[in-house]
């Protein structure tokens, strides 16, 4: 197991100071085989909250995809959520987000519909985007429980990434029209892998060999090519009039930190209306690790308040 010798930075967070000594690990394949297997913690389904599994058709020639669908107990219709889990595009699973998808639906009291797509290097690109656009059609059928005119696309990390990348395709293909994108340090260009100034100080959880494994999983290919395949990396998209408004979050020791930026920039140019919070200190996935800090729960409030104007304001 390859260890990144990265300097620590002398201003992290106050809430996050204990990450200074959690030691930063370059993924490789064998360690994404043992992380698949990792149980995943489940927390207490909350009263007035249901959670069920469903199989909703996938795309043409592939499997049906596992939804799992939060809802709150006896609704009727209401606004949803389809969101996608995190883990570098290759490993991750619905359950690893049961804490965040149970508090958006008891405070927001909408559905949330996480989607358990394929992974890298077994499925590259576009089987998890296909799956998540698979998912976003079954969500908005006629007759689902879902008010068609208020879904959103969420995710965090590579999750994030599928997100736009959802977006971006829907804005394309004519619909369904979502209202909003909530962009959780999103993973959203291949061609930080190949910056030699990327790698701010601090980086915990995820680091620039893991970035390269990452990236040339779900790819296929080298990451950095002059081209990539539409959707592949949002970020490469040149125009990006019309798509739907957005939040995005992100600390300043995460290596997104420079894509997340520059991304809500050329929203904001587009004419998209966007919010960008950024966090002093904060490394990726900082919210998983230390779930109860103050600043964790800050970062979810803020996401929570960007959907509920979106959902239901």
């Amino acid at each position: 197991m390859e260890r990144d010798l990265l300097p620590v930075m002398d201003a992290w967070h106050p809430d996050l100071r204990a990450a200074r000594f959690v030691p930063t690990v370059t993924w490789n394949l064998p360690l994404v085989g043992v992380l698949r297997r990792l149980p995943v913690p489940r927390p207490r389904v909350p009263a007035g909250v249901e959670v069920r599994d469903v199989h909703v058709p996938g795309p043409a020639g592939a499997p049906p995809v596992r939804v799992r669908l939060y809802r709150p107990t006896h609704a009727s219709s209401t606004p949803a959520l389809l969101w996608l889990h995190g883990g570098g595009y290759l490993i991750g699973r619905p359950e690893q987000d049961d804490h965040l998808c149970l508090e958006f639906v008891q405070r927001l009291g909408v559905t949330v519909a996480s989607v358990d797509y394929r992974l890298a290097p077994e499925h590259p690109f576009p089987a998890a985007l296909d799956d998540a656009h698979a998912t976003l059609a079954w969500l908005a059928r006629p007759g689902g429980g879902v008010d068609v005119g208020r879904i959103a696309v969420g995710g965090a990390s590579a999750g994030g990434g599928l997100a736009a990348a959802l977006a971006q395709r829907a804005n394309d293909d004519g619909g369904p029209r979502l209202a909003f994108q909530l962009l959780v340090y999103p993973m959203l260009d291949d061609r930080t892998v190949v910056r030699e100034d990327a790698a701010p100080a601090g980086l915990r959880l995820w680091t620039p060999g893991s970035n390269r494994l990452g990236w040339t999983a779900y790819l296929g290919t080298e990451p950095g090519a002059a081209t990539v395949p539409a959707y592949a990396a949002p970020a490469r998209r040149g125009d990006l009039r019309g798509l739907p408004p957005a939040w995005i979050g992100v600390g300043t020791s995460d290596l997104f930190h420079d894509e997340n930026v520059t991304y809500a920039r050329r929203l904001a140019e587009a004419g998209v209306p966007v919010t960008l919070d950024v966090v002093d200190g904060a490394f990726h996935g900082f919210d998983a690790a230390f779930r109860s800090a103050h600043v964790t729960r800050w970062f979810v409030d803020e996401q929570v308040t960007a959907l509920a104007a979106a959902l239901t304001g």
